[in-house]
């Protein structure tokens, strides 16, 4: 089952859509709110990618402080009937799109947020086939656990093609051991504070979250393999698009492992290969991770 799931939510006051398509946090569109704190008020954006907690706020909020949140079309406070279940502050009420509410903690740093569907069945078909893939046509019978089909190898294209949505099987470049865990590729992050970072391992689809938080736009400062606590950082190879540091991890190719190169800056979704696998692979929409 694909475990990164994209909820897009609308007003329940208003019925108008909370989602901002320019501002992306997790490299998906944003929920656009107004968040007041004592007397500070101001702009936040808030994750899509259902269990991140990923936020560009322009207000500073203290940790465990409980916040209000309103509507940018409408400007109601959203409020819900019932109090967290973990803290008793209380819950902030959205509507799914597809059907039904997803409900979070009005209090900083706690992780509650229940998901509640009018028709599960049509849910999770739309979230697995309208959204799993971000605007890409797909068959709606395509196994998600799977790689795609082998593409077809002509003369005038002599070297294999790894095709969007292709799964990428990762592992540690010094221990060799694999990187997927439950369907996700996952890395160890250092940036302030140590936690785990999980991408998504179809290629080019750009998904992400993370059990710290991750400012957008900004470098992390150290990956590693969770097995054998060592650097993934390769100093000598830099971001094709912005410069910053890449990180090196192995997918395996036909019949050996290669080098795969990610940036290190959060929302960047450059990729790209070491110089002499290119003779032999090419990575479809090869400018994005």
């Amino acid at each position: 089952m694909y475990n990164f799931i994209t909820v897009y939510v609308k007003c329940p006051v208003c019925g108008k859509s909370l989602m901002d398509q320019t501002k992306k946090v997790d490299n998906e569109p944003s929920i656009n709110l107004i968040i007041k704190s004592g007397d500070h008020k101001g702009f936040v954006w808030l994750s899509s990618v259902y269990g991140s907690y990923n936020n560009t706020c322009e207000i500073e909020v203290e940790n465990n402080a409980v916040v209000e949140f309103y509507c940018p079309q409408c400007r109601s406070q959203l409020t819900s009937k019932v109090n967290c279940t973990s803290c008793d502050a209380p819950m902030v009420d959205f509507n799914l799109e597809m059907g039904g509410k997803v409900s979070i903690c009005s209090r900083k740093g706690c992780k509650n947020h229940p998901i509640e569907f009018e028709d599960l069945s049509l849910a999770l078909r739309q979230l697995y086939q309208q959204y799993g893939f971000r605007d890409r046509e797909y068959p709606r019978n395509l196994d998600l656990r799977t790689a795609p089909p082998e593409p077809v190898r002509t003369e005038n294209d002599p070297a294999e093609i790894l095709q969007t949505g292709t799964f990428l099987m990762a592992y540690c470049p010094h221990c060799r051991k694999s990187l997927i865990e439950n369907e996700m590729l996952k890395l160890k992050i250092a940036n302030g504070e140590e936690g785990f970072l999980m991408l998504s391992p179809y290629l080019n689809t750009f998904t992400s979250k993370s059990t710290v938080v991750l400012p957008e736009d900004k470098t992390v400062n150290d990956l590693k393999c969770w097995h054998c606590d060592k650097s993934l950082i390769e100093n000598e190879k830099l971001c094709g698009k912005c410069g910053s540091p890449a990180a090196k991890v192995s997918i395996s190719a036909r019949t050996k492992l290669i080098d795969f190169y990610i940036c290190t800056k959060k929302g960047c979704k450059w990729h790209g290969l070491n110089e002499d696998d290119l003779f032999e692979i090419r990575l479809e929409d090869s400018d994005e991770w």
